[in-house]
């Protein structure tokens, strides 16, 4: 097995882990959108709402929710994931985590006895095949980050912020997707004639950071799959156009196995 290979089997190794971990994103096993009304969410204490940027919830001392350690006896705004100092709550072994789409507040719930989790066989996976991995070429937009409305998997549109497209070439021929920054380097969200049938209807991929030349690498052996493969009520962002390529990318994640 080659180095290239060698890595990538850890990559996907640590894939599976990091989806099967106990709050997971198999483990989620709902995403509760808030009000000014507070609401109850099943199987968990409190009342729940939105408050300015914050989520709010309302318990008393003895429903056993704690936000950092401390029991909640009373009323607490939670800043959500949006935020740089972001807060989660914990019922038990259940996570609560507070998000923000749009100016919308929600909690995920994270169950580590979740059914999806608990018949989760492992993700399928195309052989590693060094064809797949090629050079790329970066150019961000010149009037830089811009926002493409897309479908999302849970049926609303929602903006995509992308700042620039990538050139690179399979088997000789030209293509280009568009992608977004993503940490430290760049990632899309793609299709390809696989789609929806051998594969997930879309996958994800990330690459390096560019160099001063704007190179980078994409590698097609790590396209992953979307949260929302592994369980309902994630927010994924569909393909933007132009990114879902004419070719069967036979690399990468493939679909989720239950048991």
């Amino acid at each position: 097995m080659t180095v290239d290979a060698e890595e990538w089997k850890r990559w996907t190794d640590a894939r599976t882990a990091k989806v099967s971990a106990p709050h997971g994103v198999l483990s989620l096993t709902g995403t509760h959108w808030l009000a000014q009304e507070p609401v109850e969410i099943p199987g968990v204490p409190g009342h729940w709402s939105a408050d300015g940027p914050l989520a709010r919830v309302a318990a008393a001392a003895g429903d056993d929710l704690a936000v950092g350690g401390e029991a909640v006896d009373g009323a607490v705004g939670l800043r959500p994931d949006t935020d740089p100092d972001a807060q989660v709550a914990r019922y038990r072994d259940v996570l609560l985590v507070p998000i923000e789409r749009e100016g919308e507040l929600a909690v995920r719930v994270f169950d580590p006895t979740a059914e999806a989790r608990a018949s989760f066989a492992g993700i399928t996976v195309f052989p590693y095949a060094p064809e797949w991995s090629v050079p790329a070429v970066y150019t961000p937009f010149e009037t830089g980050e811009q926002s493409i409305t897309v479908p999302n998997a849970d049926g609303h549109d929602r903006p995509l912020a992308v700042t620039g497209r990538i050139a690179f070439r399979l088997a000789g021929e030209p293509y280009a997707l568009t992608v977004s920054s993503s940490g430290s380097g760049l990632s899309a969200v793609i299709a390809d004639a696989t789609s929806g049938q051998d594969t997930y209807r879309f996958r994800f991929v990330s690459m390096p950071a560019p160099n001063a030349e704007g190179r980078t690498v994409l590698d097609l052996n790590r396209a992953y799959l979307p949260p929302c493969a592994f369980a309902d009520h994630f927010v994924c962002p569909f393909p933007p156009p132009g990114n879902r390529l004419p070719v069967a990318v036979r690399a990468g994640e493939k679909q989720v196995l239950r048991g």
